[in-house]
């Protein structure tokens, strides 16, 4: 799945309002869509990488702490491969591409599966379930309790 959007030399308003004057055609106008892209998703090709200290910001103790813990907590979380037989899970939620057979994905305790790279970066920031919300650190446990 990809953004199928194209670049329009022209927006909407502008057509329908049938004013030719002010089409500018030396500056692409982009959809609304990629737009929201380019900012969401910066580019990975800059030269420029971000580090815990870059922006004059450093992690405190308390919030690395707090990220080895939950990276801790994912290491308890089985991978598996994607077979093609769920009939649900067909694609990863968080980005919305299809699960490819013999792909590695990560099973969460509510049974949502996801792409390892997007569910660990995730559970990174929020330890619950992108689809019911579930915490994923409370199942864990009572999965483990109930063994």
């Amino acid at each position: 799945m990809g953004n199928c959007l194209k670049i329009s030399t022209s927006d909407d308003i502008s057509l329908l309002r049938g004013n030719d004057s002010q089409i500018s055609g030396t500056q692409p106008v982009y959809h609304q869509g990629e737009h929201y892209q380019r900012e969401l998703y910066p580019s990975t090709s800059s030269s420029t990488t971000l580090t815990p200290s870059s922006n004059n910001r450093q992690l405190s103790d308390e919030n690395q702490v707090k990220i080895a813990k939950r990276i801790g907590l994912m290491q308890y979380l089985p991978i598996g491969t994607y077979d093609g037989s769920s009939k649900k899970a067909r694609e990863c939620v968080i980005c919305m591409a299809e699960f490819c057979v013999n792909e590695a994905v990560r099973y969460l305790p509510c049974m949502h599966i996801y792409h390892v790279n997007c569910i660990d970066d995730w559970l990174l920031r929020s330890l619950t379930c992108p689809s019911c919300l579930e915490p994923v650190d409370a199942a864990l446990l009572t999965s483990y309790e109930s063994t």
